[in-house]
C-alpha cells in the first residue's frame, strides 16, 4: 500500500479557479485513502515474479559458492602432491630404477612422504579404461611414485626434475601444473557464469517492476496528475510508490530467499544418503556436502534484501521521471 493521504478536499489549490476546475473532475479523496490498493492481482503477480527471480538467483549464487569452494579444495589437494612416473626402458630393471627414484625423492628437502605403487596397483589404475580380468604382463605399464609435500619447506622442483633425469632412466616428474591451471580456470568460469546469471535475473526483475509501476500509475493517473497539479511534492508521490513496491519486494525476496535456503538445508541433510549410491562420490566431489556455511546463507539473505531495495528504487525513479514530464 502506498502511503495514506490526509487530503480532505481538492480545494486547496493555489487559486480559486484551480479549485473549481479540480472540483469539476469529480474526484474526492477520502481521508487516509491509499493511492494504490494494498492488495491487487498485479501486486500478487509481482510478488510471485520477485520470489521466483530471487529463488533462481539464490540457487545460482549458492551453487557457485559450493563449486568454487570445491575447486579450491581440489587445487590445494593437487598442489600438495607430485608424482614421478618411471617408464620401462629396454635393458633396464624397472624395479631398480623405481627404487632409485624413491631414494632420491626421500632425500629431497620439502618432501614429507614417498609412496611407490606396486606392479599390481599400477595395473589396477588402468582398469577403468581397459577393463578388469586382462593380462597386462606384456604391456609396458609404468610405475608411479606419489610424493606428499611438506608445508614448511620449499621444494626445488627443477632441481629434483634434473636429478631424476640424470640418475633414473625413464623417470619423469609431474608437478600437476596443468591440472592446477585447469581447475583455476574452471572455478573462475563458474563464478563468472553465476555473476552473469544473477545480472540477467536482476535485469528481468527490474523490467517486471517497471511494467508493474507503469501499470499502477496508469490506473491512478488522474489522481497523480491532480496531486501534482495542486502542488504535492514529486518526492512525496514517488516515495509512496517506492514504499509500496519495497514492501512487495521484501515479501517476494523473503519467499524466494527462504525457499533457496530451505533447498540447500534439505540437500545438505540428504547428501549423506546418496554418498553410497552410484555416482554419489562424483556429485560430492563436485558440490561437496551441499552444506553452505554461515556466510553462504548470509549472502543469500543479502541478495534477497538487495533485490527488494532495487525494486523500491526502480519504482521511485520511474514515478519521479513521469512527474518531471508533467512539470
Amino acid at each position: 500500500m502506498i502511503g495514506r493521504m490526509s487530503i480532505r478536499k481538492l480545494n486547496f489549490a493555489k487559486t480559486g479557479d484551480d479549485a473549481e476546475d479540480a472540483a469539476d473532475t469529480g474526484y474526492r479523496l477520502k481521508r487516509d485513502m491509499p493511492l494504490v490498493p494494498a492488495s491487487s492481482i498485479a501486486g500478487r503477480a509481482l510478488v510471485t515474479v520477485i520470489a521466483i527471480m530471487t529463488f533462481l538467483a539464490s540457487l545460482t549464487a549458492g551453487a557457485a559458492m559450493l563449486i568454487s569452494e570445491s575447486s579450491q579444495d581440489w587445487q590445494q589437494s593437487v598442489s600438495r602432491e607430485m608424482t614421478i612416473q618411471v617408464r620401462p626402458i629396454v635393458g633396464r630393471d624397472l624395479e631398480a630404477e623405481t627404487a632409485k627414484a624413491v631414494e632420491i625423492a626421500q632425500g629431497t628437502p620439502g618432501i614429507a612422504e614417498v609412496r611407490a605403487y606396486t606392479k599390481a596397483e599400477s595395473e589396477a589404475l588402468l582398469q577403468p579404461w581397459l577393463g578388469s580380468g586382462l593380462d597386462l604382463s606384456e604391456l609396458p605399464v609404468p610405475r608411479l611414485i606419489v610424493l606428499k609435500l611438506s608445508s614448511g619447506t620449499q621444494l626445488d622442483t627443477e632441481g629434483l626434475r634434473q636429478t631424476l633425469a640424470d640418475k633414473v632412466a625413464g623417470a619423469m616428474l609431474d608437478d600437476h601444473r596443468l591440472w592446477l591451471s585447469r581447475l583455476a580456470v574452471m572455478g573462475r568460469t563458474v563464478v563468472f557464469m553465476a555473476v552473469m546469471i544473477f545480472v540477467l535475473v536482476l535485469v528481468a526483475m527490474m523490467l517486471a517492476v517497471g511494467f508493474a509501476t507503469r501499470g499502477a500509475m496508469a490506473g491512478n493517473r488522474e489522481i497523480i496528475e491532480v496531486l501534482h497539479f495542486v502542488g504535492a511534492a514529486d518526492q512525496f508521490i514517488s516515495r509512496q510508490f517506492q514504499n509500496h513496491f519495497l514492501r512487495l519486494g521484501l515479501r517476494g525476496g523473503m519467499i524466494g530467499g527462504g525457499g533457496a535456503i530451505l533447498v540447500f538445508v534439505i540437500l545438505g541433510r540428504l547428501s549423506s544418503l546418496w554418498r553410497v549410491t552410484p555416482g554419489g562420490e562424483e556429485v560430492e566431489a563436485l558440490f561437496g556436502s551441499f552444506g553452505l556455511e554461515l556466510k553462504g546463507y548470509f549472502l543469500i539473505a543479502l541478495a534477497a534484501a538487495g533485490i527488494a531495495i532495487t525494486t523500491g528504487i526502480v519504482s521511485r525513479i520511474i514515478v519521479f521521471r513521469h512527474l518531471r514530464r508533467l512539470s
